[in-house]
């Protein structure tokens, strides 16, 4: 093992490798996973929090639970993952695009007896006729090598989800079911 401080090395050589050596805590002990997201803890390593909502509103409605998912498609429909019986969400959709346009997932959270917080993403949504059973797909392209999952299991290659990657050589693709066959699609280049 390399003594993190040596005598005979001038200082910014010591400084750097300290910020490099995993075991000073620098950015090698937490590197960025595959999607780029950065690992540690936020305000000690030098890491800014991650914004992790494109959008946060308050609303007023009186809807049942305390907590509701929703996706807004482009349309405008409203695909909700929660049983909410004829609840109208409408109140919630309009205040998250106030801030943000559709298609997007949303999350809503009671705070009082009407009051709700909503925080919202931007999502890319497609529609894929490919036969898929599962609810995710996780692909991966590098140098001509294909990996396929579907919920977590290998499957055979998904040609039209691979088509969704824009021609990227090399990427990594997440899709989730939003309903039948539309599907929310995250594509990553490498």
């Amino acid at each position: 093992m390399t003594p993190l401080w040596r005598r005979d090395e001038p200082a910014h050589k010591r400084l750097g490798r300290a910020l490099l050596n995993a075991q000073a805590g620098g950015f090698l002990a937490h590197p960025p996973d595959v999607f780029g997201d950065v690992r540690g803890e936020a305000g000690i390593h030098g890491i800014p929090r991650a914004r992790r909502w494109d959008a946060v509103v308050s609303a007023t409605a009186a809807l049942p639970g305390d907590e509701i998912h929703f996706v807004a498609l482009a349309d405008g429909t409203l695909v909700v993952d929660e049983d909410v019986g004829a609840a109208d969400l409408t109140a919630l959709a309009d205040a998250v695009e106030a801030e943000l346009d559709r298609p997007y997932r949303a999350e809503a959270v009671r705070k009082g007896a009407d009051v709700w917080a909503v925080a919202a993403d931007r999502i890319r949504v497609a529609h894929v006729a490919e036969d898929v059973r599962g609810d995710r797909v996780e692909l991966a392209v590098q140098n001509g090598e294909r990996m396929t999952l579907v919920d977590g299991r290998p499957a055979f290659p998904l040609l039209e989800f691979e088509a969704l990657a824009d021609g990227l050589d090399a990427f990594v693709l997440r899709a989730e079911r939003i309903d039948e066959q539309l599907w929310e699609v995250r594509v990553m280049p490498l």
